[in-house]
């Protein structure tokens, strides 16, 4: 009676079976999502990307920048769980399938990084702001007028290094935190500059005036001098010309480059950017904003300044040089005066034919080429014995 009892109650060996395979199931799904959480807390760290040799340039920029607390995955890829899992399946197949002769030209973003990533952090509306000088920020208003974030802060957290071409293959052994230092310590690449917002303003063509962004109007106290636009402009110009194309290239119906200087990063590397240098005289040139007042004949040039102007150009020729040049030159300057018009080291081919009046076989100046030439200038060839 007793075996008979026991035989009942035993659980047959196929229900013995099944717990078996029921507990292994759940420890190997207990082990592979505490694997799986584990690799995916690893491979979401700013220093697992930073393992790929051509995602140096980004690291040690992202590590140099204001966002080096906030790792790549805040801002790289989208919340939840199924676009992480996607998004890591995609690295993955990548990595397998990788080929070195890939990625020779500079790494890119697939897309914009929307605004609600940055107001995950950043709120906007109610966020006070620690700006430069006298400049107007309203956030609310490009908000409304759907100005995304990254088109005024794509350079925050990498410097647009892409832009800059620093991100080709042969470019990675270099990059170090040094250079990733360098390359955001030029802040026109990091901020938004008087570039970025006269670009979107000219495009959506809204005003372009300077009150609109700047409290003050932002004109110099120098600019107020009496003697500004008479005397020391040019001097303020020959010591701080960037300082002053930083306006006045917005004031030029003309293109305006060239005169930016050596960035810090070509200064770190003491690399030849290959770039001409121009001083304050090829500026006055080139600007029509400048253009419009040099070209206006000045009281000085006035009565009997044709015969004096040679000893006045001897004491102060640089002066001259801001309006003419020595010699014919291609600058855009309405100017078309320079010395080589009148000062010809020699006569043009077949000047007598062209002379407005019949010169003969006259070897010498005669008394009455003066009516129209200077004495002094033609003896300095012509000697009278």
């Amino acid at each position: 009676m007793n075996e008979e009892k026991e035989q009942l109650s035993a659980p047959p060996r196929s229900r013995l079976r099944l717990y078996k395979f029921m507990t292994l199931t759940v420890l190997f799904l207990v082990l592979f999502f505490s694997l799986g959480a584990v690799g995916l807390e690893a491979t979401s760290s700013s220093k697992f990307c930073a393992s790929c040799h051509e995602m140096k340039p980004e690291y040690y920029t992202w590590k140099a920048s204001s966002h080096s607390q906030v790792d790549c995955v805040n801002c790289h890829i989208k919340p939840g769980f199924k676009q992480t899992a996607k998004d890591k399946i995609g690295l993955i197949a990548k990595a397998v399938n990788k080929d070195d002769t890939q990625n020779v030209a500079p790494i890119r973003m697939p897309g914009e990084i929307p605004d609600s990533t940055c107001e995950s952090c950043h709120n906007v509306l109610q966020r006070q702001f620690t700006v430069s000088g006298d400049i107007i920020i309203p956030h609310d208003k490009h908000k409304d007028e759907d100005v995304s974030c990254i088109q005024c802060h794509s350079g925050v957290a990498h410097g647009e290094i892409a832009d800059r071409e620093m991100t080709f293959k042969t470019d990675y052994d270099k990059w170090d935190s040094d250079l990733g230092i360098a390359a955001m310590a030029d802040l026109k690449w990091t901020r938004p500059t008087m570039d970025t917002c006269m670009d979107c303003h000219e495009s959506r063509q809204v005003t372009t005036e300077c009150s609109a962004c700047h409290t003050t109007g932002m004109l110099p106290k120098s600019h107020e001098e009496a003697s500004f636009k008479t005397k020391t402009h040019g001097k303020q110009a020959k010591e701080e010309l960037k300082d002053c194309n930083s306006c006045h290239k917005y004031m030029s119906s003309v293109e305006i480059e060239g005169y930016e200087g050596p960035s810090v990063l070509e200064k770190y590397i003491q690399a030849d950017s290959g770039k001409v240098t121009k001083t304050e005289r090829t500026y006055a040139k080139e600007n029509t904003f400048c253009q419009d007042c040099h070209k206006i004949r000045p009281p000085s040039h006035e009565g009997s300044y044709f015969d004096d102007h040679g000893a006045q150009a001897s004491k102060n020729g640089e002066t001259c040089y801001t309006c003419h040049e020595p010699n014919r030159s291609n600058t855009s300057s309405s100017n078309t005066v320079d010395c080589s018009s009148c000062h010809q080291m020699k006569h043009l081919n077949k000047w007598r034919e062209k002379h407005p009046v019949a010169v003969g076989n006259v070897t010498k100046p005669q008394e009455s080429c003066y009516t129209c030439h200077v004495k002094k200038t033609c003896s300095s060839c012509h000697k009278s014995k």
